[in-house]
């Protein structure tokens, strides 16, 4: 392994927030300050988008988010369905909120990677109810920051 010599490249990291928007629970994920490494933060019981919009607003102004990512659910034959018209009807709703940008990015099998995970890590099955949503919208959040390096 090589040592790094010289001064440290310069990027700009940015925090971003993502939504993995679901009917009844919408899962929210973070990323560190640097813009590298993605964490689930929370699981919000959806009642109403409204009541979403002003969680997230508030998670936005905590953790000084400058991008919203929205999982847009496409389906595997690349098409926009009722869920993916849902999504972006959200997104769009964020977006009139809030001063950051707001963008939709496929989300296809986050949930199927998500659940295998946490079958994989042993978690019983009302604990994986719980945080699923996170954990997709971490996955979901991870490869946009890869796709975007």
């Amino acid at each position: 392994m090589k040592n790094w010599c010289g001064p440290m490249p310069h990027f700009t990291a940015m925090r971003t927030l993502a939504v993995d928007y679901g009917e009844r629970r919408v899962g929210i994920a973070l990323s560190d300050p640097t813009g590298l490494i993605a964490s689930a933060l929370t699981v919000i019981q959806r009642e109403t988008d409204e009541q979403v919009v002003d969680v997230i607003t508030g998670l936005v102004a905590q953790h000084g988010v400058e991008r919203i990512i929205v999982g847009n659910p496409i389906t595997m034959k690349g098409e926009a369905g009722e869920k993916s018209q849902r999504a972006a009807a959200f997104a769009m709703q964020l977006g009139a909120r809030l001063n950051v940008p707001v963008e939709l990015f496929d989300e296809r099998l986050t949930t199927v990677s998500a659940e295998r995970a946490l079958l994989e890590g042993d978690v019983r099955r009302k604990r994986r109810r719980n945080v699923i949503d996170a954990v997709a919208a971490t996955i979901l959040l991870q490869h946009y920051l890869d796709a975007h390096r």
